[in-house]
Parts: structure tokens; sequence; C-alpha cells
């Protein structure tokens, strides 16, 4: 982080990206400010005992404060945002399916919720945001690429064989709720810092994955097939299981947050993820995870969802280049460790 930049905010802190970065700043022995509503079980609609795991496991650091609150509402950010450097913005709802059912909690939480962050911002004098913004920005466009077909996979024609770059086009196709209000907020945290000097990075991420993550069926779908193949639940497969994601573990993803706060770059729009070398599809995914168990996992296919992207895998040059970053974790680790992590804890599932 530059010089001066001693205390950070992290929205969405209490959950899995943020409590990460909450715990990669405490080690760094910055101060920290966590704000977090806790309310993922409200927004998708399932029962989750372990809601407050992330919240509770960040206790241990002395120099991290929670408090809860909601980016929705003024008054709990301006108290969380007192005297801070830099925000990192995890706050969201982040499941695709739910913003389907009910589009308005999606949208006061990921569009107006994001302006209330960077008013804050602006009216306080933060240095810095980071906004983890999504690949969903581009919509159906993606699927518009051509792909070829493998036997265990999907993969794009060569044209696009490094991914999806940050000039890809958002325009004139479907994006779905989620999709709409993420890229409300990345195009506002673009623009504030044209207009008013902010430093702001946009994270445009893709399949983020690693310890301490509760996936389920909607959301974090590498942690979700982890914890249904160790524990014997079964897993729905929506498609025909060839749709590939370029995946990241968490740890590189804060990296190249820091990365970016640590430059000397006034903004940035980033697709973010493994790349084109850190690739896995569902098939795949199933695969290692039935090598480590030494077994069939219970799975059944149904119906494509909404705007889902066959292969989506980011091209990261542009983070190479400008941050001198990239991926120091493969899928083949990662699952490995992820793996690790919910035998250590088969407990909380």
């Amino acid at each position: 982080m530059q010089k001066g930049m001693n205390s950070i905010l992290v929205t969405g802190g209490g959950g899995f990206v943020g409590s990460h970065v909450a715990e990669f700043y405490a080690k760094k022995d910055k101060r920290v400010a966590v704000l977090d509503n806790l309310s993922r079980t409200k927004l998708l609609k399932k029962e989750d005992k372990n809601q407050e795991y992330n919240w509770n496991y960040l206790k241990k650091y002395e120099n991290i404060e929670l408090i809860k609150g909601d980016i929705r509402r003024k008054e709990d950010l301006s108290k969380a945002i007192d005297g801070i450097d830099a925000v990192i913005h995890c706050a969201a709802q982040t499941a695709v399916t739910t913003s389907v059912i009910e589009p308005e909690p999606d949208f006061t939480t990921n569009a107006l919720g994001t302006f209330n962050v960077l008013e804050a911002v602006r009216k306080n004098d933060v240095k810095a945001i980071v906004y983890c913004s999504t690949n969903k920005v581009y919509g159906e466009n993606v699927n518009k690429i051509p792909i070829e077909e493998g036997e265990k996979r999907y993969s794009f024609g060569k044209e696009f064989s490094e991914g999806v770059p940050e000039k890809f086009s958002i325009d004139l196709c479907e994006h779905t709720p989620y999709g709409c209000s993420k890229l409300a907020g990345d195009l506002y945290v673009q623009d504030y810092a044209q207009l008013y000097g902010i430093k702001t990075g946009v994270f445009r991420m893709s399949c983020i994955y690693g310890t301490r993550q509760f996936g389920v069926e909607d959301q974090g779908w590498v942690a979700w097939f982890t914890i249904a193949a160790l524990t014997g639940k079964p897993i729905t497969i929506y498609g025909d299981g060839k749709q590939v994601r370029d995946v990241l573990f968490v740890n590189d993803l804060v990296e190249a947050y820091d990365a970016f706060l640590e430059s000397s770059l006034k903004q940035g729009v980033f697709n973010t993820g493994g790349g084109a070398k850190n690739t896995l599809s569902l098939r795949e995914l199933i695969e290692i995870l039935e090598e480590d168990i030494n077994g069939k996992i219970k799975s059944s296919f149904s119906d494509w969802r909404p705007s889902d992207q066959k292969v989506y895998i980011s091209d990261i040059s542009k983070l190479k280049e400008q941050l001198q970053w990239e991926p120091k974790t493969s899928p083949e680790e990662g699952v490995k460790e992820l793996i690790e992590w919910v035998k250590e804890n088969k407990k909380l599932f």
C-alpha cells in the first residue's frame, strides 16, 4: 500500500473475499475496519449456519475493528469510513439466480450501495478505492465468441485464446439484473476517478475460490462442488458440465488488489482471474474430486441457467504489464488446499 495509507475499510469483510482482504492487511499491521451486515443467508434465501464464521475468525486480530452495518445506510458508512485511507469494496449481492428472482435487493445493494460507498469516499477525502466487479458485466456477448467443443470442455477459438480483454463490448446484450447492477457500480467507480481524482481500481473478477469459502449451488461453484463431494451431498450440473472458467485462488486475488494500491496508477480496469493457463471445466473439477474421494460423486444434469457463459477466460495481460502481477497458485494446488481445509473443518458442513 502506498506511503501514507495506513488504514483500510473492507466492506463485506465478513464474507469470503473480504475476510481474506482484512486478514492480509491485518498481518501487514494496518488498521483495518470491517463493515458487514451479515445478510448472506437472507439474500440467498438459504440456511447458512456458517454465516458468521469469517466474521468470528477475524476476531483474533486486535487491529481489526468489526462493525455491523449496511452500505445502503449512509450513517453506517459515515461511522465506518472515519479516518480511513483506502476502501476495498467487496460488499455485494453475489448470486445471478437470486437477482433474477428478486431484483430489488440486488439493485439496492450492488448499484445504490456502491454509489453510497463512493460518496462516502469522496466526502471523506479517502485516497483510493478498489471495486470488486465481475465478468458478468460482459453479459451474453461472451456467448457470441466462437467456441470449440471437446470431450470434457468448451474452449474459445483462436482469436480469444488468451481470454476476454477489458475492451470487450458490454453493450446490446442480456446481463441479468446482477450483471446490470454490478456494471452500474463498475461505471460509477470509473467516473469518480475521472471527475474527482480518486485512485480507483476496478477488478472484473472471474471465478475466485479458496479456503473459508462456503460455496452454495448458486454461488461459489468450486467450493460448493468440493464441499458436496467430501460430505456426500448431490450435485446438480446446469448445462452439460463442459463450461469453463479461469479460476483464481483468493490469496492471489488479494495480492492483485495490493499491487494496485502499491502502484503509481491513478485508475485501472482489470479483467481478473487465473487467465488462459489456469482454467477448469465442471467435469474436470469433478474428476479431481472423484480421484480424491476414490469414488463417484452423486450428480445429475438440469437446464442451462439464464445468461450462463459456456466459456469465460480473463485476458490478464494488462494486470501482468501494469501491476507486474500473475497467479502463483495452479488449479490443482488450489483445489488441493481447498480440499484439505474442508476435510479439517467437516464439522462445519
